[in-house]
């Protein structure tokens, strides 16, 4: 493990910074495959703890969002976590130039127009934006899917590629308004 093997995760709606979780799913994905979720998230949690700090009120959310994790690794089913499937994420590639914030705007202009929530999250490290795989800049991914390379789409053409989004969003609405009533 070097000090580079840090994963994001989410935990309610919250990035958090995992270290080892990578060479950890790596070392146990052979051993673990075919093992309940929580066999498999007890041992995460026990091999991660040694490098991370997971708050005890805390650790059942943490298991959770390893197993899937570990799971997603293994190409295996996984439960997604309430806070996963309803979130949309949106990823602006690029080092920091006039072009990466006139899409940033642009992206933002279009989310506001159609009423949509999402984690817009301006990436400018050139080591994660190679993970990618992106040869230009400024790029555009909405939920891991590359959708613009290059050049500033307009927002005519970022709402396109939200509309998919927007029947999950109303259905959420609804699911919330049906449990107030």
């Amino acid at each position: 493990m070097t000090d580079k093997d840090v994963s994001q995760i989410k935990i309610n709606n919250r990035r958090i910074g995992i270290v080892g979780l990578e060479s950890v799913i790596q070392t146990m994905a052979k051993d673990y495959a075919q093992k309940a979720d929580e066999e498999v998230k007890a041992e995460l949690i026990k091999r991660l703890s040694k490098k991370n700090y997971i708050p005890n009120r805390a650790a059942d959310k943490y298991g959770q969002a390893f197993v899937r994790e570990f799971r997603k690794h293994l190409g295996q089913p996984f439960e997604e976590g309430e806070t996963v499937s309803q979130t949309l994420e949106i990823k602006i590639l690029g080092t920091g130039c006039a072009r990466c914030d006139w899409i940033k705007k642009e992206v933002i202009n279009a989310l506001s127009e159609v009423n949509l929530a999402a984690d817009v999250e301006h990436i400018t490290d050139i080591r994660e934006i190679a993970k990618y795989r992106v040869i230009g800049s400024p790029a555009l991914v909405i939920n891991g899917k590359t959708m613009s390379v290059g050049k500033v789409p307009s927002k005519e053409e970022i709402k396109k590629w939200l509309a998919p989004f927007l029947g999950q969003s109303l259905i959420n609405k609804n699911e919330y308004q049906s449990k107030e009533n």
